[in-house]
């Protein structure tokens, strides 16, 4: 590799990982959000927090590279139109294929990461969020009843709380509701215990308390008071959930063989092929005339890329659905992005003339 490749190569990557750790840092911030609604809305154990955001940012890694690295290129080349390095380089001989080379070379190993990423690792990432919400589910579901918190069981028609627990895990001032049908029955206790931890079927057994039952709305209230008093729990499993088509390891998609298997994959495919791609269109879409800003282009290059990946889900779903042909699938998408790249080229080669009125 000659030296101008390896001043190029080391600009666009250096623009590359700049660009990539904004984009990170944004992405994390936006995901740890995220995270934590779900951990508070659904009840699920804060340890699982960490486990939970690497998962996702897994998945996330194969929209943050591409856009990184096309917009790593528009800086890069944006900062050596603008100081004239470029004409500098074109004066001695280097022409645009000279500058795609390493550029080629870096996306070739942007690509084979991101075939790995998208083939192997994110399918068995978005697998393991999915179990480790199921397991945390269950925790959540079987653990003990917490002080100062209100708690459901039995599928939320059972609901408990204690004011407090002592060292002996015995609750103190316990207030309970149950739904019976269209009556309410509300039972209020100085102290309880709750037998059957971790178990699917648990025990409540208060004393000394109060039992309430009737109709809301409805004057006529049953009251008994007791010494003791069992409420049987039955907590339902929780079933392991049938995984989407995203889900699915590359494996199942070629074995399962439906429309919406094959969807999934080729949308798998596209991935790195994005980045070759954007790779080859970048170069001549970076051209800046004289005295542009250096971030001329930026809005031209977000353009592209938000068409293009509107493109590319609008053709998955427009294969699902039957609207294009099985054999056209995603990749007239690709090829109609080559063709753009392939006029742009000739443009900058001066082969392709345009007429202005």
């Amino acid at each position: 590799m000659r030296v101008i490749e390896r001043y190029v190569l080391r600009e666009v990557a250096m623009a590359w990982a700049a660009v990539s750790v904004v984009l990170f840092v944004i992405l994390i911030s936006n995901q740890l959000a995220f995270v934590f609604k779900l951990v508070a809305e659904s009840g699920l154990s804060s340890g699982i927090v960490l486990h939970l955001l690497w998962f996702r940012l897994v998945q996330q890694f194969l929209m943050l590279l591409p856009i990184g690295l096309f917009l790593g290129i528009m800086l890069a080349l944006g900062r050596l139109y603008h100081e004239s390095e470029m004409a500098a380089m074109q004066a001695c001989g280097v022409g645009n294929r000279d500058v795609l080379r390493p550029i080629v070379l870096l996306a070739g190993l942007a690509a084979v990461a991101l075939a790995w990423l998208s083939l192997s690792v994110a399918p068995h990432s978005a697998q393991a969020e999915i179990g480790l919400k199921n397991q945390a589910a269950r925790e959540a579901r079987f653990a003990s009843l917490q002080q100062g918190k209100f708690r459901s069981f039995g599928g939320s028609n059972i609901v408990f709380y204690a004011e407090s627990i002592d060292e002996q895990s015995v609750l103190h001032n316990v207030y309970a509701q149950r739904t019976l049908g269209d009556r309410m029955e509300i039972i209020t206790a100085a102290r309880a215990e709750q037998h059957g931890v971790g178990e699917a079927e648990q025990t409540f057994v208060l004393f000394d308390g109060e039992r309430y039952e009737g109709l809301p709305g409805n004057p006529e209230f049953r009251i008994w008071r007791f010494a003791e008093h069992g409420i049987p729990v039955r907590l339902p499993e929780v079933g392991d959930v049938k995984l989407k088509d995203y889900q699915k390891s590359t494996f199942a998609l070629l074995r399962d063989g439906r429309l919406s298997d094959y969807a999934e994959l080729q949308s798998r495919i596209a991935t790195p092929l994005t980045v070759l791609v954007l790779a080859v269109l970048a170069v001549p879409l970076a051209r800046l005339r004289p005295r542009q800003g250096r971030y001329a282009r930026a809005g031209q290059f977000i353009l592209v890329y938000l068409v293009y990946l509107l493109l590319l889900q609008s053709a998955q779903s427009w294969m699902i659905r039957g609207v294009t042909p099985y054999w056209l699938g995603m990749w007239w998408v690709h090829i109609a992005l080559i063709a753009t790249a392939w006029m742009l080229w000739r443009q900058a080669d001066g082969k392709l003339t345009w007429v202005r009125r």
